[in-house]
């Protein structure tokens, strides 16, 4: 099967379709195909540079900016019916929920907007961050988990799309425009970075495929009825509703690729997922921020 990149948008994969095409992009990058930046040791700024360079140099026409969109950016029409059920919203009842879940008081009558820094507005665009006092990645679940735990509340699971997942989609939300702007400093933060670039590269599962294969390696390229989407973006528009109101995080996605490949997934919120969206969404920065919106 030939790769393309065709003006045409890109359909919902049937049973079996991901498997088929992660053996055909394996086979291609067993004869060359394969331009993926090294995962040697490098300082981050070096390596998100790296990145930066090698989808400018693959794909100089499409301006840095624009990589915000995901796999919009290379199907002009898949972006024309994105625009047109964005007008729409047919998830519009779900964001009403998230809304609702925001502004429920905590068990002291504290609500997150009082809890949080600056009352959550133009904050996600700081995290996942490295807390040198717990010696951690923090994710922006983890701060919301503090913040009910603090106020008499148990924590919500990261995997529960219902509470926590709804609640990423309005906080995320406050958050729209922010310009992506995650730090590692400090021996720590390095470590942890360090660690989600080993899972971003490593080939896992039975397929042995890594998450660079795909959203480095074949980013733009159609397989099967899949485009690919590029790594330059994609930790900045999650939670997403795909195909309606099924809302996903961002670890859920790592989650399901995980599975997709025959690999032993963890579950959001584990260390190893969290370092990895630590590395992931640190090669977004200088990207805009936008939650809640509709992907395939």
């Amino acid at each position: 099967m030939a790769l393309a990149m065709t003006p045409s948008g890109p359909a919902r994969a049937g049973p079996g379709a991901f498997e088929r095409a992660a053996r055909t992009c394996v086979g291609l990058l067993a004869v060359g195909i394969a331009l993926v930046p090294s995962p040697a040791r490098a300082d981050a700024e070096t390596h998100r540079l790296q990145v930066v360079e090698h989808f400018a140099g693959r794909f100089p026409d499409i301006a840095f900016a624009d990589y915000a969109q995901g796999a919009l950016v290379f199907d002009v029409d898949a972006r024309l019916q994105y625009d047109s059920i964005m007008s729409l919203r047919p998830f519009a009842a779900e964001l009403d929920k998230a809304a609702l879940l925001w502004r429920t008081p905590l068990a002291d009558g504290t609500t997150y907007a009082d809890c949080l820094p600056q009352g959550g507005r133009m904050i996600a665009g700081h995290y996942p961050r490295f807390d040198d006092d717990l010696g951690r990645v923090v994710t922006l679940e983890d701060l919301v988990n503090q913040c009910r735990v603090k106020h008499g509340e148990r924590p919500y699971s990261p995997a529960d799309a219902d509470t926590m997942g709804l609640l990423m989609v309005h906080l995320r939300s406050l958050s729209d425009g922010m310009t992506m702007a995650i730090r590692v400093e400090g021996e720590g933060a390095q470590r942890a970075f360090e660690d989600g670039r080993r899972t971003f590269y490593a080939r896992a599962g039975q397929l042995n495929f890594s998450c660079a294969h795909c959203h480095i390696d074949n980013a733009g390229f159609r397989l099967r009825s899949e485009i690919m989407s590029p790594v330059l973006g994609q930790a900045v528009h999650w939670p997403v509703f795909r195909g309606g109101e099924r809302l996903f995080t961002l670890q859920a996605r790592y989650r399901e690729c995980h599975e997709l490949v025959r690999h032993v997934a963890d579950e959001p919120g584990s260390a190893r997922y969290n370092n990895l969206e630590y590395f992931h969404s640190y090669l977004s920065n200088g990207l805009k921020l936008r939650a809640a919106v509709f992907r395939k």
